[in-house]
């Protein structure tokens, strides 16, 4: 049997810009994709903590070291720059190997810092 477990996870991000008029998603640095094991255009889910609006995107990658987090398209009608935001990735394994794995779990400070890796 598959389930699906928690791959990864980018906890209190603040949002750096919204752009409407765009085809969709979420750009993020990617350098902060690959310290969270998030590929480009990988399937996120978003979950706002400002406003509780939750959306499913993909990743966009960003410039490195640029700490941007931007909604895209209609998802930027989802929240505004400084909100903070969570993005979480899921994958499917079987029971026995999810019983074993750890997800990649980052949490940012109020510049988009990586301040701490659980």
């Amino acid at each position: 049997m598959y389930v699906q477990i928690l791959k990864s996870k980018i906890h209190r991000a603040r949002l750096t810009s919204c752009v409407l008029d765009y085809e969709g998603s979420l750009e993020v640095d990617m350098d902060i994709l690959d310290e969270a094991g998030v590929l480009p255009y990988e399937k996120l889910l978003v979950v706002n903590s400002a406003n509780g609006e939750r959306l499913e995107t993909y990743a966009i990658p960003g410039a490195r070291g640029s700490r941007v987090f931007c909604l895209n398209g209609a998802a930027a009608r989802k929240g505004i720059p400084g909100d903070m935001i969570t993005l979480m990735v899921f994958a499917q394994m079987e029971e026995n190997e999810a019983r074993h794995f750890k997800p990649k779990v980052l949490v940012l400070n109020e510049d988009n810092q990586i301040s701490k890796r659980k």
